[in-house]
């Protein structure tokens, strides 16, 4: 049975996102935004390029939340994008209080769905979907970790000369500063980077990657990033849509796990069609227990400043 999945806000992200499950077939797509006619047009679009692609995907534009009902998975993309200069945090109410209206719009159309957040700040806007929805935490989480790795991926590979495909990146915490990059359980055909590259170099890769998302908007100037922010979210909707079980590093609630309470960070998990199905701990070291407390404490202090 072919799976639903309905993506809220039809900009860059959103619409690519929607192209990217289109041409895998395994879904159909309601692409929603307030702008009248730009989800029509973006998905009119889409659905005359499946007799190309050889896909059977249906896919519409709406500017109502009711052809999103009984979805199996919904997005959500929606909110201002960070401008050069932005901080995240400067973000943070804005993004608020759109999120909030789109989750119960959401909620009240496809109650027994999957939330995943991609508007920024991220983590925060997890927790705040999380609180909105009063979803179990398994089907609420965020897109952060999977980006993450993603870049960092591959930056290494590009630095060693090999293919992406044999580089594995673990990546936990805050999506921002706060992420913590853990080079030692980082490899490259099972041989940790520690052992391939120099200090020096590795510092120079998670810096890069800490960074990835603000040099990407400094060259665009006017715009961010979309095409890797795009396939981290399909990567992470056909785990679920098609059960794959796989484990992906997600940003998600934490009730004691990693010994953190009440907090919204990233760390990987088991997707399949019931959301998160279980939450993989690490064996860390006391530093690095340390910096992934800090960044859940970050995401605390900045989910108070929300006005809810």
């Amino acid at each position: 049975m072919i799976g639903k999945v309905s993506i809220i806000g039809a900009g860059n992200v959103g619409a690519t996102c929607a192209q990217r499950i289109a041409d895998k077939g395994y879904a159909d797509i309601v692409l929603v935004d307030i702008i009248e006619g730009l989800p029509q047009g973006r998905a009119l679009d889409m659905l005359e390029s499946a007799p190309i692609l050889g896909s059977d995907a249906h896919i519409i534009g709406t500017n109502s939340y009711q052809e999103t009902a009984d979805s199996d998975v919904v997005v959500i993309t929606s909110g201002i994008t960070r401008k050069p200069g932005m901080t995240r945090e400067e973000l943070l109410q804005t993004n608020a209080n759109i999120v909030t209206e789109v989750t119960r719009n959401v909620v009240n159309h496809s109650p027994n769905c999957i939330i995943i957040m991609v508007t920024n700040p991220l983590d925060a806007m997890t927790y705040l979907a999380l609180c909105v929805s009063r979803f179990s935490r398994s089907r609420v989480m965020g897109l952060s970790g999977v980006l993450d790795t993603a870049r960092l991926r591959s930056f290494i590979a590009a630095e060693l000369n090999v293919s992406v495909e044999d580089v594995s990146a673990c990546i936990l915490g805050q999506h921002g500063k706060d992420m913590l990059v853990i080079p030692r359980l980082t490899t490259v055909g099972g041989i940790p980077i520690t052992k391939l590259l120099p200090q020096e170099t590795i510092s120079k890769l998670v810096e890069r990657t800490i960074g990835a998302g603000a040099e990407i908007i400094g060259l665009l100037k006017t715009g961010s990033a979309y095409y890797a922010p795009s396939a981290a979210v399909a990567q992470m909707v056909e785990a679920i849509v098609l059960d794959k079980k796989q484990i992906l590093p997600c940003a998600i609630y934490l009730d004691g796990e990693y010994g953190i309470k009440d907090s919204v960070i990233s760390v990987p998990v088991k997707l399949g069609k019931d959301g998160i199905e279980q939450i993989i701990e690490l064996e860390l070291t006391a530093e690095e227990k340390s910096a992934l407390v800090s960044a859940a404490k970050a995401v605390q202090e900045l989910v108070k400043t929300i006005k809810l």
